[in-house]
């Protein structure tokens, strides 16, 4: 049971990065990633999933101090999941700026 716990964090985020660098690459390949003609907005919209990973290792490291489960094990799956955040952060923000400059 010892060894599952201990792989079940890597197999989960493994799966999340896999998938949004396929999306992203994918979105490269199209010619569809998002860009911005403002340097401001385009800097937010690069930072937003380093900014996803930053707040997901924190919430997880606070929650990590209240809850049965090593400590290792949450700060690899807030970062995760914090890193799909902020992917879905930057689809939509991607969307909503690409839509504003037409």
């Amino acid at each position: 049971m010892g060894f599952v716990m201990a792989l079940a964090p890597v197999v989960i985020v493994g799966g999340i990065v896999v998938f949004v660098i396929e999306r992203l690459k994918h979105k490269y390949n199209q010619g569809n990633l998002g860009k911005n003609k403002s340097k401001d907005a385009q800097d937010l919209l690069d930072s937003l999933i380093p900014m996803g990973m930053l707040f997901g290792c924190a919430i997880d490291v606070v929650l990590g101090m209240f809850s049965p489960i090593s400590l290792i094990s949450t700060v690899s799956l807030g970062t995760g999941i914090g890193y799909l955040f902020g992917y879905f952060a930057y689809e939509i923000y991607s969307k909503k700026e690409t839509a504003i400059h037409k």
